[in-house]
């Protein structure tokens, strides 16, 4: 029988509380309408693309190991900020109110931005000089 860190799971739950959090704050100040450009979900997905490669490439080449970090910064906190369903949501309300133009924009720089942004923080964090 596997056994269960639930330090581990609380470690995901206080993360990913932390990130919705944000992303609720966020999106409160920022409404958005099926004809226009849904900042807040843009703006999360894209921060949170940039924070898992920042984290991931961070604690897995330039911090000691440690069982809680990662589900905490990457499992938890950009998985609680960041919201592929809701964009997903939002593409199909721009297409079904005829904004197909929109909506395509939308999800491919979407995914484009998110891909450059993890690929900008690996190589930000691999950049950076090692303190010996």
């Amino acid at each position: 029988m596997a056994q269960h860190d639930y330090r581990e799971y609380g470690a995901i739950f206080a993360g990913g509380s932390l990130g919705a959090l944000a992303r609720a704050a966020l999106a409160t100040f920022v409404p958005s309408d099926a004809a226009s450009w849904p900042w807040a979900t843009f703006t999360v997905n894209i921060m949170g693309a940039f924070l898992v490669g920042y984290f991931t490439t961070r604690l897995l080449e330039r911090l000691p190991l440690s069982s809680y970090r990662r589900p905490l910064l990457g499992t938890g906190f950009c998985g609680g900020l960041t919201t592929f369903s809701t964009m997903q949501v939002e593409t199909l309300k721009m297409i079904e109110h005829g904004h197909w133009t929109l909506a395509a924009g939308y999800a491919l720089t979407s995914i484009v931005l998110g891909l450059l942004a993890v690929h900008l923080a690996t190589a930000l964090v691999r950049r950076a000089r090692v303190r010996s």
